[in-house]
Protein backbone atom coordinates (compact mmCIF):
# COMPACT_ATOMS: atom_id res chain seq x y z
CA UNK A 1 0.00 0.00 0.00
CA UNK A 2 1.18 3.80 -1.13
CA UNK A 3 0.69 6.98 0.71
CA UNK A 4 -2.42 9.25 0.03
CA UNK A 5 -0.91 12.19 -2.37
CA UNK A 6 -3.18 14.87 -0.36
CA UNK A 7 -2.55 13.89 2.69
CA UNK A 8 0.99 14.29 1.97
CA UNK A 9 0.77 17.39 0.97
CA UNK A 10 -1.29 18.46 3.79
CA UNK A 11 -4.33 19.22 1.92
CA UNK A 12 -7.68 18.30 1.05
CA UNK A 13 -8.99 16.60 -2.00
CA UNK A 14 -10.94 19.82 -3.11
CA UNK A 15 -7.45 21.77 -3.29
CA UNK A 16 -7.04 24.15 -6.32
CA UNK A 17 -3.82 24.14 -8.56
CA UNK A 18 -2.81 27.23 -5.63
CA UNK A 19 -3.54 25.42 -3.13
CA UNK A 20 -1.15 22.35 -4.54
CA UNK A 21 1.80 24.65 -5.60
CA UNK A 22 1.27 26.38 -1.77
CA UNK A 23 1.92 23.30 0.05
CA UNK A 24 4.47 21.77 -1.86
CA UNK A 25 6.40 25.26 -1.44
CA UNK A 26 5.82 25.18 2.08
CA UNK A 27 6.75 20.97 3.20
CA UNK A 28 9.07 20.90 -0.18
CA UNK A 29 11.41 24.00 1.97
CA UNK A 30 10.76 22.30 5.23
CA UNK A 31 11.62 18.91 4.89
CA UNK A 32 14.88 19.27 2.29
CA UNK A 33 17.35 17.43 3.34
CA UNK A 34 20.11 20.63 3.00
CA UNK A 35 17.55 22.37 5.36
CA UNK A 36 17.12 19.74 8.25
CA UNK A 37 18.21 16.19 9.54
CA UNK A 38 14.76 14.96 11.40
CA UNK A 39 14.99 11.42 10.41
CA UNK A 40 12.75 10.69 7.87
CA UNK A 41 13.24 13.80 6.28
CA UNK A 42 14.68 12.18 3.02
CA UNK A 43 11.53 10.12 2.86
CA UNK A 44 9.29 12.79 3.65
CA UNK A 45 11.13 15.09 0.81
CA UNK A 46 10.85 11.91 -1.59
CA UNK A 47 7.15 11.53 -1.04
CA UNK A 48 6.40 15.28 -1.78
CA UNK A 49 8.06 15.39 -5.06
CA UNK A 50 5.99 12.22 -5.97
CA UNK A 51 2.59 13.75 -4.32
CA UNK A 52 3.86 17.10 -6.15
CA UNK A 53 4.09 15.69 -9.73
CA UNK A 54 0.81 13.55 -9.36
CA UNK A 55 -1.28 16.35 -8.07
CA UNK A 56 0.40 19.04 -11.03
CA UNK A 57 -0.44 17.00 -13.61
CA UNK A 58 -4.22 17.59 -14.77
CA UNK A 59 -4.44 13.83 -16.04
CA UNK A 60 -2.31 11.89 -13.48
CA UNK A 61 -4.50 14.17 -10.97
CA UNK A 62 -8.13 12.98 -12.89
CA UNK A 63 -7.08 9.80 -12.95
CA UNK A 64 -5.44 8.87 -9.43
CA UNK A 65 -8.76 10.83 -8.16
CA UNK A 66 -10.73 8.24 -9.58
CA UNK A 67 -8.96 5.17 -10.05
CA UNK A 68 -6.44 5.46 -6.81
CA UNK A 69 -2.55 4.74 -6.83
CA UNK A 70 -3.56 1.04 -7.82
CA UNK A 71 -4.75 2.47 -11.14
CA UNK A 72 -2.63 5.03 -11.48
CA UNK A 73 0.30 3.56 -10.90
CA UNK A 74 -0.82 -0.19 -12.57
CA UNK A 75 -3.00 1.55 -15.48
CA UNK A 76 -6.77 2.09 -15.98
CA UNK A 77 -8.39 -1.15 -15.92
CA UNK A 78 -9.51 -2.09 -19.31
CA UNK A 79 -13.32 -1.47 -19.56
CA UNK A 80 -12.72 2.15 -18.86
CA UNK A 81 -9.28 2.81 -20.47
CA UNK A 82 -9.27 3.50 -24.06
CA UNK A 83 -6.32 2.74 -25.28
CA UNK A 84 -4.45 6.22 -25.34
CA UNK A 85 -2.68 8.06 -22.64
CA UNK A 86 -5.22 7.82 -20.00
CA UNK A 87 -4.37 3.85 -19.83
CA UNK A 88 -0.82 4.23 -19.49
CA UNK A 89 1.00 3.10 -16.37
CA UNK A 90 2.53 5.98 -13.99
CA UNK A 91 5.71 5.89 -12.55
CA UNK A 92 7.67 8.36 -10.85
CA UNK A 93 11.28 9.14 -12.33
CA UNK A 94 12.44 8.97 -8.20
CA UNK A 95 14.40 12.27 -7.99
CA UNK A 96 13.31 14.67 -5.87
CA UNK A 97 15.55 17.04 -6.04
CA UNK A 98 14.62 17.35 -9.69
CA UNK A 99 11.05 18.19 -8.94
CA UNK A 100 12.12 20.48 -6.60
CA UNK A 101 14.29 22.64 -8.85
CA UNK A 102 11.78 22.06 -11.87
CA UNK A 103 9.57 23.70 -9.67
CA UNK A 104 11.15 26.78 -7.89
CA UNK A 105 13.32 27.30 -10.92
CA UNK A 106 17.06 28.10 -12.01
CA UNK A 107 20.36 26.38 -10.24
CA UNK A 108 19.98 27.79 -7.02
CA UNK A 109 16.54 27.42 -5.24
CA UNK A 110 17.79 28.80 -2.24
CA UNK A 111 19.12 31.80 -3.88
CA UNK A 112 16.48 34.01 -1.34
CA UNK A 113 17.62 32.68 1.88
CA UNK A 114 21.35 34.28 1.71
CA UNK A 115 22.55 36.76 3.76
CA UNK A 116 25.10 39.61 2.61
CA UNK A 117 28.23 37.49 2.76
CA UNK A 118 27.59 34.03 3.78
CA UNK A 119 24.38 31.45 3.35
CA UNK A 120 22.27 30.60 5.91
CA UNK A 121 22.51 27.40 7.69
CA UNK A 122 19.64 25.91 6.84
CA UNK A 123 19.69 23.76 10.49
CA UNK A 124 18.47 27.15 12.04
CA UNK A 125 20.80 30.41 12.95
CA UNK A 126 24.00 29.99 14.80
CA UNK A 127 23.74 32.35 18.08
CA UNK A 128 24.63 35.94 17.20
CA UNK A 129 23.56 35.39 13.34
CA UNK A 130 20.95 37.42 12.10
CA UNK A 131 19.07 36.73 8.12
CA UNK A 132 18.67 40.06 7.31
CA UNK A 133 17.13 40.65 3.73
CA UNK A 134 18.72 43.16 1.93
CA UNK A 135 16.57 45.67 -0.55
CA UNK A 136 17.09 44.55 -3.90
CA UNK A 137 16.71 45.78 -7.61
CA UNK A 138 13.65 44.17 -8.77
CA UNK A 139 12.82 44.42 -12.50
CA UNK A 140 9.97 41.85 -14.54
CA UNK A 141 11.52 40.35 -17.69
CA UNK A 142 8.69 40.13 -20.28
CA UNK A 143 9.48 37.18 -22.58
CA UNK A 144 8.01 35.63 -25.69
CA UNK A 145 6.31 32.45 -25.75
CA UNK A 146 8.85 31.61 -28.67
CA UNK A 147 11.68 32.86 -26.08
CA UNK A 148 10.46 30.17 -23.89
CA UNK A 149 9.97 27.63 -25.88
CA UNK A 150 13.69 27.73 -27.80
CA UNK A 151 15.90 29.44 -25.20
CA UNK A 152 17.58 32.70 -25.86
CA UNK A 153 20.11 34.84 -24.80
CA UNK A 154 18.76 38.82 -23.36
CA UNK A 155 21.07 41.85 -22.68
CA UNK A 156 19.62 44.00 -19.94
CA UNK A 157 20.54 47.09 -19.08
CA UNK A 158 20.38 48.46 -15.57
CA UNK A 159 21.25 51.12 -13.30
CA UNK A 160 22.68 50.97 -9.76
CA UNK A 161 23.81 53.46 -7.45
CA UNK A 162 27.67 52.89 -6.77
CA UNK A 163 29.78 54.67 -3.70
CA UNK A 164 32.79 56.85 -5.65
CA UNK A 165 36.08 56.62 -4.06
CA UNK A 166 35.68 58.84 -1.42
CA UNK A 167 33.18 56.75 0.31
CA UNK A 168 30.76 59.50 1.29
CA UNK A 169 29.15 60.37 -2.24
CA UNK A 170 27.98 58.00 -4.93
CA UNK A 171 26.44 58.26 -8.42
CA UNK A 172 24.93 56.22 -10.86
CA UNK A 173 26.36 54.06 -13.08
CA UNK A 174 24.83 51.96 -16.12
CA UNK A 175 25.85 48.16 -16.51
CA UNK A 176 24.89 45.15 -18.81
CA UNK A 177 23.46 41.77 -17.62
CA UNK A 178 23.93 38.96 -19.35
CA UNK A 179 20.63 36.55 -19.30
CA UNK A 180 20.71 32.68 -20.59
CA UNK A 181 17.11 32.32 -20.42
CA UNK A 182 16.82 27.97 -20.60
CA UNK A 183 13.91 25.88 -22.50
CA UNK A 184 11.26 25.81 -20.51
CA UNK A 185 11.37 28.52 -18.26
CA UNK A 186 8.28 29.32 -16.40
CA UNK A 187 6.55 32.40 -15.32
CA UNK A 188 7.93 33.48 -12.14
CA UNK A 189 11.53 32.33 -12.76
CA UNK A 190 13.79 34.19 -10.65
CA UNK A 191 16.56 35.45 -11.93
CA UNK A 192 19.59 36.67 -9.08
CA UNK A 193 22.27 38.51 -10.14
CA UNK A 194 24.24 38.46 -6.63
CA UNK A 195 26.07 41.98 -5.69
CA UNK A 196 25.14 43.33 -8.44
CA UNK A 197 22.58 46.01 -7.41
CA UNK A 198 22.52 49.55 -5.69
CA UNK A 199 25.97 50.48 -3.32
CA UNK A 200 24.96 51.30 0.24
CA UNK A 201 28.23 51.58 1.90
CA UNK A 202 32.06 51.04 0.82
CA UNK A 203 31.58 47.17 0.91
CA UNK A 204 28.01 46.47 0.77
CA UNK A 205 26.45 45.79 -2.68
CA UNK A 206 22.87 44.36 -2.87
CA UNK A 207 21.28 41.98 -5.41
CA UNK A 208 19.58 42.70 -8.68
CA UNK A 209 16.72 40.12 -9.67
CA UNK A 210 14.49 39.59 -13.03
CA UNK A 211 11.60 38.19 -12.44
CA UNK A 212 10.07 36.41 -15.54
CA UNK A 213 6.54 37.12 -17.05
CA UNK A 214 5.33 35.12 -20.06
CA UNK A 215 3.88 36.98 -22.79
CA UNK A 216 0.66 36.25 -24.19
CA UNK A 217 0.98 34.43 -27.41
CA UNK A 218 -1.75 34.83 -30.53
CA UNK A 219 -1.73 30.69 -30.84
CA UNK A 220 -1.06 29.38 -27.74
CA UNK A 221 -1.68 29.21 -24.17
CA UNK A 222 0.39 27.62 -21.64
CA UNK A 223 -0.67 25.56 -18.78
CA UNK A 224 2.60 24.08 -17.00
CA UNK A 225 4.45 22.20 -19.63
CA UNK A 226 1.08 21.74 -21.74
CA UNK A 227 0.49 23.79 -25.39
CA UNK A 228 -3.16 24.60 -25.51
CA UNK A 229 -4.15 25.39 -29.19
CA UNK A 230 -7.57 26.02 -30.48
CA UNK A 231 -8.71 25.25 -34.02
CA UNK A 232 -12.00 26.50 -35.47
CA UNK A 233 -14.03 23.95 -37.56
CA UNK A 234 -17.42 23.64 -38.96
CA UNK A 235 -19.87 21.62 -38.07
CA UNK A 236 -19.50 19.35 -41.14
CA UNK A 237 -15.80 18.64 -40.55
CA UNK A 238 -16.78 17.83 -36.83
CA UNK A 239 -19.17 15.11 -38.30
CA UNK A 240 -16.66 13.81 -40.86
CA UNK A 241 -13.41 14.05 -40.19
CA UNK A 242 -10.74 16.87 -41.79
CA UNK A 243 -6.63 17.60 -40.65
CA UNK A 244 -5.14 20.23 -38.30
CA UNK A 245 -2.34 22.06 -39.35
CA UNK A 246 -0.31 23.76 -36.40
CA UNK A 247 2.51 25.30 -36.55
CA UNK A 248 4.70 25.02 -33.66
CA UNK A 249 7.14 27.13 -31.89
CA UNK A 250 10.06 26.03 -33.63
CA UNK A 251 8.70 26.13 -37.03
CA UNK A 252 7.32 22.87 -37.48
CA UNK A 253 4.55 22.48 -39.40
CA UNK A 254 2.09 19.53 -37.89
CA UNK A 255 -0.28 17.94 -39.93
CA UNK A 256 -2.67 16.10 -37.18
CA UNK A 257 -5.74 13.80 -38.45
CA UNK A 258 -9.09 14.14 -36.51
CA UNK A 259 -10.82 10.58 -37.43
CA UNK A 260 -13.44 11.17 -34.21
CA UNK A 261 -16.82 13.14 -34.20
CA UNK A 262 -15.82 16.10 -32.77
CA UNK A 263 -18.27 16.95 -29.84
CA UNK A 264 -18.16 20.33 -27.78
CA UNK A 265 -15.58 19.19 -24.99
CA UNK A 266 -13.63 17.28 -27.21
CA UNK A 267 -10.23 17.18 -27.21
CA UNK A 268 -7.27 16.19 -29.09
CA UNK A 269 -3.57 15.16 -27.41
CA UNK A 270 -0.73 15.38 -29.27
CA UNK A 271 2.32 13.58 -27.29
CA UNK A 272 5.74 15.56 -26.42
CA UNK A 273 4.66 18.45 -28.35
CA UNK A 274 4.01 20.93 -25.81
CA UNK A 275 6.84 23.00 -23.88
CA UNK A 276 10.36 21.29 -23.35
CA UNK A 277 11.07 20.29 -19.09
CA UNK A 278 13.45 22.99 -17.75
CA UNK A 279 15.71 20.27 -16.60
CA UNK A 280 15.57 18.42 -19.25
CA UNK A 281 14.76 20.44 -22.55
CA UNK A 282 14.73 16.62 -24.49
CA UNK A 283 11.78 15.69 -22.59
CA UNK A 284 8.53 18.12 -23.31
CA UNK A 285 4.57 18.34 -22.46
CA UNK A 286 1.78 17.63 -24.43
CA UNK A 287 0.18 19.77 -26.96
CA UNK A 288 -3.80 19.73 -26.73
CA UNK A 289 -5.90 20.66 -29.76
CA UNK A 290 -9.41 22.11 -28.42
CA UNK A 291 -12.47 23.23 -31.01
CA UNK A 292 -14.41 25.87 -31.54
CA UNK A 293 -17.29 24.47 -33.67
CA UNK A 294 -19.30 27.24 -35.61
CA UNK A 295 -22.71 26.04 -36.63
CA UNK A 296 -24.67 27.63 -39.33
CA UNK A 297 -26.59 30.52 -38.19
CA UNK A 298 -30.08 29.42 -40.91
CA UNK A 299 -31.09 26.28 -42.52
CA UNK A 300 -33.61 25.91 -45.00
CA UNK A 301 -36.18 23.73 -44.84
CA UNK A 302 -34.59 21.69 -47.69
CA UNK A 303 -31.93 21.40 -45.80
CA UNK A 304 -33.09 20.46 -42.85
CA UNK A 305 -35.01 17.35 -44.57
CA UNK A 306 -31.16 16.23 -45.61
CA UNK A 307 -29.73 16.59 -42.62
CA UNK A 308 -32.49 14.38 -41.24
CA UNK A 309 -32.37 11.98 -43.19
CA UNK A 310 -28.85 11.57 -43.34
CA UNK A 311 -29.14 11.19 -39.62
CA UNK A 312 -31.89 8.77 -39.46
CA UNK A 313 -29.44 6.50 -41.62
CA UNK A 314 -28.06 3.66 -39.79
CA UNK A 315 -24.23 3.52 -39.58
Amino acid sequence: MGFDYYETLEINRNANDADIKKAYRRLALKFHPSRTREAGSTEKFSQLGEAYDVLSDPRKKATYDKFGEEGLKGGIPAEFGSGGAWSSRYAYHGNPDKTFRQFFGGDNPFADFYTNDEPLQFGGLQPGVVKTQDPSIERDLHLALDDLFNGCTKKMKISRRVMNEDGFTSSIKDKILTIDVKPGWKEGTRIIFSKEGDQVQKKQLHNTIFCLRQKNHPLFVRQHNDLFYKAQISLEMALTGFSVDVETLDGRLLCIPINDIVHPTYKKTVTGEGMPLSQDPSQRGNLIITFDIQFPEKLSAERKHLIKQALALKC
